[in-house]
């Protein structure tokens, strides 16, 4: 079956590739985005990239994605710390859900262990680099599927 995934990134990972390389390494937000697509359309599965700095644009496209998209894998970068906003979306939404972070949040700051957006995720992936956004659509897909 094929299902239809999106996939959301928060404040600064357009940075990706320039910012702090020794945390977060050399792969652009582009050269993500491509090994998601090339990933995903493997196995049949439709995606679709976003990136938004803004707090409210990323609610709205949670918001939008009710009709359109059978899962949600979420890198809210900053905003994973601070948004209740963002949790009520995904919450409201009700879409399976996939949280995911670069880098390990619970090796960094004490302000970055704890997440206002997990009660909303049906699973986490931190601290496994870009590779865990692949981890994440097939995480999903298992979900969707009843495989997990």
């Amino acid at each position: 079956m094929s299902h239809k995934i999106l996939v959301i990134n928060g404040p600064n990972l357009n940075l990706l590739g320039t910012r702090e390389k020794e945390k977060y390494g050399q792969s652009t937000l582009d050269d993500i985005r491509n090994k998601c697509e090339s990933h995903a359309k493997k196995t049949g599965t439709m995606i679709k990239f976003e990136q938004s700095n803004v707090e409210g644009e990323i609610v709205n496209i949670i918001q939008d994605a009710k009709k359109k998209y059978d899962g949600i894998v979420i890198n809210a970068g900053g905003y994973t710390h601070t948004s209740v906003a963002i949790l009520d979306a995904l919450l409201a939404v009700r879409i399976p859900t996939i949280e995911l972070h670069i880098t390990n949040i619970y090796k960094r700051e004490e302000f970055r262990h704890k997440s206002l957006i997990s009660k909303a995720a049906d699973g986490i992936i931190c601290g496994l680099g870009v590779s865990g956004y692949l981890m994440a659509i097939d995480g999903i897909k298992k979900i969707l599927n009843n495989e997990n």
